[in-house]
């Protein structure tokens, strides 16, 4: 099976925050206003994972964001990646093809979180996924949020057995640069790689071979405008955005706290009407948090009119 438009997938893909209305259920008229408010900014193409609460949505549920992403994203020309990452492999076999027949660019997925493979089946688990689609394929190795972290052989096999194309990658172990500058070494260069840390390490994965990024809604202008002059060989002005940023993103400790803040901001940018997120949560905004945020949230901005 040959990959689908790979190559496009390059650039600034944020991970869109899923809205819910104030009874948690899904709030679609938010999300096209949001996908659109992406692209308006600049985006390259929009992403369902685990900002976007997937883990927290019912079957049902995560197949209904996946056609209304692709709507949204289709209705604009621009690529939608799916997160298709479950705890079973024929769910995870099942949602990707969904994803495939919506219309998803690729479909991303993370391994199973409450069980410890081994090696031989997360191999089988991703060889399954890959083998159900045509698209590409992005391995998320999430372990900086849950799970365990997957070794650099493992990955670089995968994309020996399917190709650059098929396989891609999305690593967030710690230490991020180090395992990132490894897994480009074990593929010989040809790894497509995506920088995952909500942008707080894209100045220095940038410069390690990156072929694009995936932060999150919120700060959307801002890693556009970094992005950009990361391409354009502008350091003075990506080392003015980059610092900043990485203050903000250092605030966010865990996926919840990268779902509450993001939520605060698109809320502050009118963008959500609301900052619900799906219960259980983890991390709650304080007050003294919140306008740190607010603070440098207003110099973002400044350094952005700059």
């Amino acid at each position: 099976m040959m990959a689908k438009n790979s190559n496009s997938l390059t650039g600034v893909f944020p991970v869109f925050s899923t809205p819910f209305n104030e009874d948690e259920s899904l709030d679609f008229a938010t999300l096209e206003k949001e996908i659109h408010y992406l692209f308006d900014a600049g985006a390259d193409g929009i992403v369902a994972a685990m900002v976007s609460e997937v883990l927290r949505l019912d079957t049902a549920e995560r197949r209904e964001l996946a056609v209304m992403a692709c709507r949204f994203a289709t209705a604009r020309s621009k690529p939608a990646i799916i997160s298709v990452g479950a705890e079973s492999t024929r769910l995870a076999e099942r949602l990707a093809v969904h994803a495939q027949e919506v219309g998803a660019a690729a479909v991303m997925a993370i391994p199973p979180v409450s069980v410890a493979l081994g090696e031989a089946d997360l191999l089988d688990y991703y060889r399954r996924i890959t083998r159900a689609i045509e698209l590409p394929v992005i391995v998320q190795d999430a372990s900086g949020y849950v799970g365990r972290p997957m070794s650099i052989a493992l990955q670089a096999r995968m994309m020996e057995e399917y190709g650059p194309e098929r396989i891609q990658f999305k690593p967030e172990a710690s230490p991020i640069g180090q395992r990132l500058s490894e897994l480009r070494d074990a593929t010989g260069g040809r790894a497509r790689i995506f920088e995952g840390t909500g942008g707080i390490a894209l100045v220095d994965s940038f410069r390690r071979g990156i072929v694009g990024t995936m932060p999150g809604a919120d700060l959307i202008d801002v890693l556009v405008a970094l992005w950009n002059a990361l391409k354009s060989g502008d350091t003075r002005r990506a080392d003015r955005i980059g610092q900043p940023l990485a203050a903000m993103i250092s605030l966010q400790t865990s996926l919840d706290a990268f779902v509450a803040v993001e939520k605060h901001l698109l809320v502050r940018r009118g963008v959500f009407k609301n900052t619900v997120a799906r219960k259980p949560v983890g991390y709650r905004l304080d007050d003294d948090t919140r306008r740190e945020v607010d603070r440098l949230d207003d110099l973002l901005r400044e350094t952005l009119g700059a």
